[in-house]
């Protein structure tokens, strides 16, 4: 029985490693929601994933590819209205995968980005006679700064957060967990730092995790990095993400779970330990690393500003992202997954060690990133 996938933020982390699992069974079509100026930009944006996803030109999976011009924050989509009509005709599922993964856009623009998007993907699901599933990709972030574990459930208890990309998925979550309770068929997927394929590294763009490790390299900051203590990061691969979205979209019985897709409190990685292990790996490719001069993260916080000026541009953007990562320093959380992980390992889906699969991400890093530069 053929199935209608509509996918939003295929273009990100965590869409472009789901559509291969969708494509995978020969039921699915996909319909893949891209911002274009025009028509030829949908058709370079679309060949762009193919070319990512290894689809040659007579690949048979491209025929079941269709392409929509549109925005997430837009009413219906941004969709014109024969997209819109046709899609809300043949649409079986929903996978919303799309986000603006920045840390300190101001609070209405993170709604915008979240809670409009959320907003939509209910409208669609309301006009689509056939729609079956929804996926909800949102992340563990909606815990704030709750202290301890944060467990798989909705969650009530008033908190402050870390920033406003946090507090805006917060608020979808609300907005969904009322459908959820009048009976919309969606699971909310909550992720964790989702990183490259465990299975060798890939990564359609190097995101907060590999501006991290560069850090605690201390290439990027001449030898200064944040006393690290106990502190411990959750990361997940795209790959293993992908497989448990794909899975549950074809498993009803996941309908009103919450799924955390995260490493879990035994397995996320201590941060000294990653450090250890990327001065290695830099080390071994022949960049020449400073001695490390570990500060409380609130002196570093207050070096930042010469830090800039010593920076060479191209690795600025990076350096811009240290304030998120001090301030989630100062907070002691881990994120429950034991329901998840035994629900997903029943359908043979695994979530590998971190410490197992780094190696491969560093190695398709220095291939394929800014760190073949050496900047």
């Amino acid at each position: 029985m053929s199935r209608v996938c509509f996918v939003t933020g295929a273009t990100g982390t965590v869409g472009s490693a789901l559509i291969p699992f969708l494509l995978a069974n020969p039921d699915n079509e996909v319909r893949l929601l891209l911002r274009a100026r025009d028509v030829a930009d949908l058709a370079s944006r679309l060949e762009a994933l193919h070319a990512f996803w290894g689809h040659a030109a007579d690949a048979p999976e491209r025929s079941r590819v269709q392409a929509l011009a549109g925005d997430v924050e837009r009413p219906r989509f941004g969709l014109s209205p024969p997209d819109h009509a046709e899609l809300t005709r043949v649409c079986t599922h929903i996978v919303h995968c799309a986000g603006k993964v920045r840390m300190n856009l101001p609070i209405e623009a993170a709604r915008s980005a979240a809670v409009a998007s959320a907003r939509n993907v209910v409208e669609l699901a309301r006009a689509c006679p056939g729609l079956q599933k929804i996926e909800f990709v949102s992340t563990v972030g909606v815990g704030g700064r709750m202290p301890g574990v944060v467990p798989e459930i909705w969650i009530d208890a008033p908190r402050a957060f870390h920033n406003t990309y946090e507090q805006s998925k917060a608020e979808a979550e609300d907005l969904i967990r009322a459908e959820v309770e009048r009976g919309l068929p969606l699971t909310i997927h909550r992720p964790s730092m989702v990183v490259g394929e465990a299975a060798g590294g890939r990564v359609i763009h190097f995101q907060i995790f590999y501006y991290l490790c560069e850090f605690l390299s201390g290439r990027r900051t001449r030898g200064l990095t944040p006393a690290l203590g106990e502190a411990r990061l959750d990361i997940i691969p795209a790959d293993y993400v992908g497989r448990a979205l794909a899975w549950a979209s074809r498993t009803p019985e996941t309908s009103g779970r919450i799924l955390h897709l995260c490493a879990g409190p035994e397995a996320a990685i201590p941060l000294f330990e990653l450090q250890r292990r990327v001065r290695a790996v830099w080390r071994a490719q022949g960049i020449d690393l400073p001695r490390l001069k570990p500060l409380p993260p609130r002196l570093l916080r207050a070096a930042l500003p010469v830090l800039r000026l010593l920076t060479p541009a191209p690795a600025r953007k990076a350096l811009n992202a240290l304030p998120v990562f001090l301030d989630y320093l100062a907070d002691t959380q881990a994120f429950a997954n034991d329901q998840t992980r035994r629900l997903l390992e029943s359908a043979g889906i695994v979530a590998p060690v971190p410490s197992d699969y780094l190696d491969r991400l560093f190695d398709y890093y220095f291939r394929r990133g800014p760190a073949r530069g050496r900047a």
